[in-house]
């Protein structure tokens, strides 16, 4: 009988592992599947018509905003009804907490620099939308606050940069247009 009770003892440590180890592989494997579809999008977004553009960037952001955890999902949802509210106090807490918990997920960090921005923190803004888009590149909601912030320090060529960088993923960004027309009237961009 002991012989018995320790076989499957044994038996359920095994099927325990196997079981964690599929469930850390598929858990591993969503974000590259995530990345495809989002790079589907990004391709489409690049040749879109602007209807078209307005649905694929929903599309985009819904992916992006997605953590893998409900629970960080749950801080992005609290940290951006903070924001809207505008309690930014609370907001930098919930994102903060994000980004502590989930530091490589990039729109953590996009929506602390948000967070920042609206408190007027432009150091600690800057550092957020950095690590931001090194964990994403194509987020061009980031580079356009950016831009943004590039406008407040007046570093008007950054801000170009990053305005155009933003139209160059998203052609349809009425928004980083209209940013670039703000610059001519500063006389960047404008030609002779």
């Amino acid at each position: 009988m002991r012989v018995t009770f320790s076989y499957m003892r044994n038996m359920h440590s095994l099927r325990q592992s196997v079981v964690a180890a599929f469930l850390l592989m598929v858990w591993n494997s969503l974000p590259v599947f995530a990345q495809q579809d989002v790079t589907a999008l990004l391709d489409s977004l690049s040749t879109s018509t602007p209807e078209e553009a307005r649905r694929l960037d929903r599309e985009i952001q819904a992916t992006w905003s997605k953590s893998g955890s409900a629970a960080m999902d749950l801080l992005l949802l609290r940290g951006r009804d903070a924001l809207e509210d505008e309690d930014t106090r609370a907001a930098i807490e919930h994102f903060t907490a994000l980004t502590d918990h989930a530091p490589d997920f990039a729109e953590g960090w996009h929506s602390l620099a948000r967070a920042y921005f609206a408190a007027e923190l432009y150091g600690p803004t800057l550092d957020a939308l950095g690590r931001s888009i090194a964990l994403n590149p194509d987020n061009y909601s980031a580079i356009f606050g950016l831009g943004v912030l590039f406008q407040q320090f007046r570093d008007f060529a950054g801000a170009q940069d990053a305005f155009q960088r933003v139209l160059s993923l998203h052609p349809h960004h009425e928004n980083a247009k209209q940013a670039l027309e703000s610059l001519k009237r500063v006389g960047i961009g404008r030609t002779l």
